[in-house]
């Protein structure tokens, strides 16, 4: 017996993987973080996960939030994979900047069909990550990661190769790129200002100081 598929709006699908981002990132969905993410009132959200819990794609528990089910993990990831896909199409094949991709993919993702899926993958070589170094889910919903860390768990002269950034948000990625830390850039500790100060960090010989948030959203390999 084939699974059934289901099928739902592009608002639903931006809620979807909304969420997914939230529970990995904090472990559930909660209204007002859903709503600051999705520059939406809270009374929307309380709606639109209303309507998703009725069709068994989420489950919601007041004051802990909202979590996926099955059925709607395996959407989210659906939405991930076309939304990482689309940021590769806006930087590789049509040079978008790097810190424009991820708003400009949020809309390309939902005029992505599964018909254009496979040819797009494979115009673009089988990418195994987004541009900004987060995995591309696999067709069948599996995550394929290289092994990180996030860059404040270095200690003073330690080094690392940056994998990826989690956090996509525009101003975020500018601010990166003009510090050149992007994925495959080489970086070092050099200095933790205690209680909880700024991190100094060398790249390409030219020294840096992060905020203690964004050493969090850059995540290394240990070189």
């Amino acid at each position: 017996m084939e699974a059934e598929e289901v099928t739902v709006s592009s608002q639903a699908e931006e809620y979807l993987e909304t969420i997914y981002r939230l529970e990995k990132k904090v472990g559930s969905a909660k209204t007002m973080e859903l709503a600051r993410q999705l520059n939406v009132v809270p009374g929307s959200v309380t709606n639109t996960i209303e309507s998703l819990e009725r069709r068994g794609l989420v489950t919601h528990e007041p004051y802990r939030g909202a979590k996926l089910t099955e059925k709607g993990r395996k959407l989210a990831l659906d939405v991930l994979r076309r939304h990482r896909l689309a940021e590769r199409l806006l930087t590789d094949i049509l040079h978008v900047r790097w810190s424009e991709a991820h708003n400009a993919a949020c809309k390309l993702e939902h005029a992505i069909t599964d018909e254009i899926v496979k040819p797009l993958e494979k115009a673009l070589g089988h990418p195994q990550t987004c541009s900004h170094g987060n995995p591309i889910p696999t067709k069948c919903g599996a995550i394929i990661e290289e092994e990180s860390e996030p860059l404040i768990n270095l200690d003073p002269l330690e080094s690392g190769t940056v994998v990826k950034i989690t956090e996509e948000k525009q101003e975020v990625l500018e601010y990166l790129a003009t510090l050149r830390l992007m994925p495959g850039a080489s970086v070092e500790v050099v200095e933790k200002a205690p209680l909880d100060g700024p991190i100094t960090v060398k790249v390409e010989g030219t020294r840096h100081a992060l905020s203690r948030e964004v050493a969090t959203i850059i995540n290394v390999k240990r070189t």
